[in-house]
């Protein structure tokens, strides 16, 4: 099969399928793409969601029709996603590992021969890129993780897990931004607060950027989180350069 192809989603809805693997490369292509297809700003598109392997585009029949899309998207795919540079925009989130923040810490480090403290060190040395947003508001799936932590989920799901929680499922890494069920290994919490409906823009985090979980003690997170619930905490974001 060659990529990328587009395939009919629902009756409003197409994708523009990149491959079928996750990859660095492959999400590097939907971005650009995404971003040089919203700079057209063709009437009757309302949104475009990156995935794992696909850009997601959500249209109005009513205004453009889906042999009309189709052509735009084939000639903009001829350029587009070869060409755009794509800046690394990292945020810095705060995370309290193990104890009642992180459960599963001790399960993480026997089944990969660790210390906890060697899974806090290798966990929070890399910038992870965010993939895509799913399950519940704003939760991240983050690639790029060390194998040596990799876990499998738990074989029975919690019913409730914080929010906040930063947790482990094979090779990925992310955080439940709302209190939900979920099987991932939990190895830690921030106190940032990843949804907040309240917020002019409720989820904090975004498909295509990087995260760096930066170590604190119960004190500093603490702290951090009288700040967060002020109102007057804001993550250290940064742009790293060009890909």
């Amino acid at each position: 099969m060659q990529y990328p192809f587009i395939k009919i989603v629902s009756d409003t809805a197409l994708a523009v399928v990149f491959g079928n693997e996750i990859s660095r490369e492959i999400i590097t292509q939907i971005r650009a793409f995404d971003e040089a297809f919203n700079e057209e700003q063709i009437d009757g598109i309302y949104e475009t969601v990156p995935t794992y392997c696909a850009l997601t585009i959500h249209y109005d029949p009513g205004q453009i029709l889906y042999g009309e899309l189709c052509e735009k998207i084939r000639a903009l795919l001829a350029v587009a996603h070869h060409a755009a540079r794509i800046s690394i925009v990292v945020m810095e989130i705060p995370v309290l590992y193990g104890g009642e923040y992180g459960p599963d810490l001790q399960k993480v480090a026997d089944h990969n021969g660790l210390s906890p403290e060697e899974v806090i060190r290798i966990h929070s040395s890399r910038e992870y890129l965010i993939y895509m947003l799913g399950f519940t508001p704003g939760f991240s799936y983050m690639g790029g993780m060390d194998k040596a932590i990799a876990t499998p989920r738990l074989k029975t799901p919690r019913v409730l897990i914080p929010a906040g929680s930063v947790g482990i499922a094979g090779e990925q890494t992310g955080i439940y931004p709302i209190d939900s069920p979920g099987g991932w290994n939990l190895i830690g919490r921030t106190p940032v607060k990843l949804y907040d409906a309240n917020r002019d823009t409720p989820i904090l985090l975004d498909a295509g950027m990087h995260v760096k979980f930066i170590p604190v003690d119960e004190t500093e997170y603490l702290r951090i989180k009288g700040r967060v619930e002020a109102g007057r905490y804001h993550c250290h974001t940064y742009v790293k350069g060009d890909e």
